[in-house]
């Protein structure tokens, strides 16, 4: 089920480079569902996990790692770790020499995403309780940012967060948002592309402005 699960997503064209597939046949998406969700766990859609947060559809992911590229021993934020299927992909792609910092503003969360990722054995990575629209500037800079929520606007503090030479992949919109992906060259100028069409639950935060 697991094979054909990742043979579906290279079929679809959304999962093609060979770091990240090998990251999606290690890294169980059945590992970080509710059991009574186990018999859907392989479906392309998103799943409740509970306090009206989702695990996001396969294909996003995969969508949101290719655009992301993280090579080994690079620095990576991650907002919003949710159920931590994300976090152990990041993981076992950066590597024994890189670190992946996750956050979540909900503590259940981030329990999920410890009890989720025991398991594995991770030893590059960390997640704790905190609000995403601010990153986290103790660790930074990032090669990569990763955010699993939407906003009408990407944080200021991310963009600050991110290292010259980095890439940042975030849903950026409303009701139906663009996945957007920044890039900052060496010189710290923003390079944006979009691609249209997902639909992510909002990021939360006490401190995000209106529009």
């Amino acid at each position: 089920m697991h094979d054909a699960f990742v043979q579906e997503l290279i079929g679809k064209g959304v999962l093609y480079t060979d770091a990240i597939i090998a990251a999606f046949e290690k890294v169980r998406r059945i590992d970080f569902v509710h059991e009574e969700m186990h018999d859907q766990a392989y479906d392309d859609a998103p799943l409740p996990i509970g306090y009206s947060q989702t695990i996001s559809q396969p294909s996003t992911v995969a969508i949101m790692l290719e655009h992301l590229r993280v090579q080994p021993g690079e620095r990576v934020l991650e907002v919003g770790c949710g159920s931590g299927w994300l976090t152990g992909l990041l993981a076992e792609l950066v590597g024994e020499t890189g670190y992946v910092y996750g956050i979540d503003i909900m503590v259940e969360m981030v329990d999920l995403t410890k009890e989720h990722l025991r398991p594995y054995h991770y030893t590059n990575f960390d997640v704790h309780c905190a609000d995403g629209w601010h990153g986290v500037p103790e660790h930074a800079p990032y090669n990569r940012i990763v955010v699993s929520a939407a906003a009408h606007l990407v944080p200021p503090a991310l963009l600050e967060q991110l290292a010259r030479g980095g890439i940042l992949v975030m849903p950026v919109g409303d009701d139906m948002q663009d996945l957007v992906v920044l890039t900052k060259d060496a010189e710290g100028n923003i390079h944006r592309e979009s691609q249209p069409g997902f639909q992510f639950v909002p990021l939360m935060s006490k401190h995000i402005p209106a529009v």
